[in-house]
């Protein structure tokens, strides 16, 4: 009963945030054909706001569940929707077992994983390293990668517009966990990012 009074509040929530989107920021989806209906996925995107999550949630079409940083939760807003979308929570500058455990299972179960390898909003703005765990992810699950772009929301440009890239197959190195392999998969997947951004 629990389960399925959360999926009714997911789908007025997503339904509220799509029309808002739409209305406000005049949202535009394109290449979302990119997206396999079925099967596990990495959505990797680009991190320029608090809208991000919610955009890539209510218009890759899939059950979606994101990594997201635990000292999030303090804003009460953003907490509720942490419970309602089932967002794993990592928390600050740690490789929590937990939640990587999480994820993987996510994945095992043929479902939608979704971060931002900058690991914050503008990191690569900020000279922030690039995160290597969606490489971490695809590698270890064989799970193919998605990368999205995010452009647009911001003052004087308002219409966003989110742009889904062709699946990116990591599976050749499958079980890998050396940092050069690791290193490899990050800077493909981010350039692939960048480039659906331009």
């Amino acid at each position: 009963m629990k389960k399925f009074l959360k999926k009714i509040v997911r789908g007025i929530v997503k339904g509220a945030i799509y029309s808002y989107c739409k209305i406000i920021y005049r949202m535009k989806v394109v290449g979302k054909e990119n997206i396999p209906k079925s099967g596990p996925i990495i959505i990797c995107g680009n991190h320029k706001s608090f809208l991000d999550p919610p955009l890539i949630e209510v218009t890759c079409g899939r059950y979606t569940r994101f990594l997201a940083k635990e000292s999030l939760t303090k804003n009460k807003f953003l907490a509720v929707l942490g419970i309602v979308f089932d967002a794993i929570l990592v928390k600050k500058d740690s490789k929590e077992v937990t939640a990587i455990k999480e994820s993987l299972k996510t994945l095992k179960n043929g479902d939608c994983l979704a971060l931002f390898p900058e690991g914050t909003r503008n990191g690569l703005a900020k000279g922030e390293d690039v995160k290597d765990g969606a490489a971490f992810f695809a590698v270890r699950s064989g799970a193919k990668v998605i990368p999205c772009g995010i452009k647009g929301g911001e003052k004087g440009n308002w219409k966003v517009t989110i742009t889904y890239g062709k699946p990116l197959d990591y599976s050749e190195y499958k079980g890998l966990k050396d940092k050069e392999t690791l290193d490899k998969v990050t800077n493909d997947i981010m350039n692939n990012i960048l480039s659906l951004t331009k």
